[in-house]
């Protein structure tokens, strides 16, 4: 699998805790869109201005986040981290690494394909109010955290449990609504885009990733405690999964499952750890 090749060649250059990183992110540009307003619009990602000096813009674009009260701003960026989070453990680091870095990079491109038919058809004066940001990108992380867990159950207003499933085909069906509903306007154009962008980002890793959904598919995320690491540690091999000889510590998969799988123990943990070869080198290290 080309992710497989990446992370061989790459996966050491990936970045741990990448939705800790996000969260901080779009909370230190709140901060500045409450601050100074006139500072928060020389973040955001127009291609005119980038192609006029401005390039910091493609990066700064990065912290432009949810813009509402502070209460509901905390609420959506702990519902992200959590996601994301959950997504880094069950993927590993640079599986996550990589889905929002070609996410971003998809919208970057979309932004100057964008600005640059817009120019070409009705002149530099509407493709200078182009604008885009990673909101739509966000939004594909539920259907991908969707995708992973379907059976999950939450509860809506701390009452009524729901699976992740239904709430997955609903953040699809806003996405298309939105999508349809946004207009021909130079913003609904760039909405249009975005949405396009982060949809083929997301279908892109739901193929590549259909070994690890199947597996994941029946399984919670979770995060390896110091109890269960020493309970873990205690198993013998004879009480791994269906009496398997190797079975991954953060995935659960053995080579009953996939007999391509290679399986590998992990020096840096405290205890003996063994892992496949996709969270080999991006798992979370076990420490007492």
């Amino acid at each position: 699998m080309w992710l497989n090749k990446l992370e061989e060649k790459f996966g050491k250059y990936a970045i741990s805790d990448l939705p800790k990183i996000i969260v901080l992110l779009y909370a230190v540009g709140f901060v500045i869109a409450n601050i100074s307003p006139q500072l928060y619009s020389l973040l955001e990602l127009n291609p005119y201005l980038v192609l006029h000096g401005q390039v910091w813009r493609l990066v700064t674009f990065l912290l432009i986040g949810p813009e509402t009260n502070l209460i509901f701003v905390i609420f959506v960026l702990l519902f992200y981290y959590s996601i994301g989070s959950s997504l880094e453990q069950v993927w590993g680091t640079f599986r996550f690494n990589m889905y929002y870095l070609i996410g971003v990079l998809g919208t970057i491109v979309g932004a100057f394909l964008t600005y640059a038919i817009l120019t070409f058809a009705y002149g530099e004066g509407y493709g200078a109010f182009v604008n885009m940001d990673t909101f739509y990108l966000n939004m594909t992380l539920f259907l991908a955290y969707a995708s992973m867990f379907p059976e999950m159950e939450v509860y809506l207003y701390m009452i009524l449990p729901i699976k992740v499933k239904w709430l997955g085909y609903l953040d699809g069906l806003y996405l298309i609504y939105i999508f349809f509903s946004s207009g021909f306007t130079v913003a609904g154009i760039s909405v249009k885009v975005s949405i396009v962008a982060a949809l083929l980002n997301f279908l892109l890793f739901f193929f590549s990733m259909k070994k690890i959904r199947r597996m994941g598919a029946n399984f919670k995320a979770k995060t390896i405690h110091k109890k269960k690491a020493r309970a873990y540690k205690a198993k013998t091999i004879t009480s791994k999964k269906n009496g398997a000889m190797h079975e991954c510590a953060v995935c659960h998969r053995t080579e009953l499952d996939d007999p391509e799988l290679e399986f590998r123990y992990c020096s840096k943990c405290d205890g003996n750890y063994e892992y496949c070869q996709d969270h080999l080198f991006t798992h979370k290290h076990v420490k007492r």
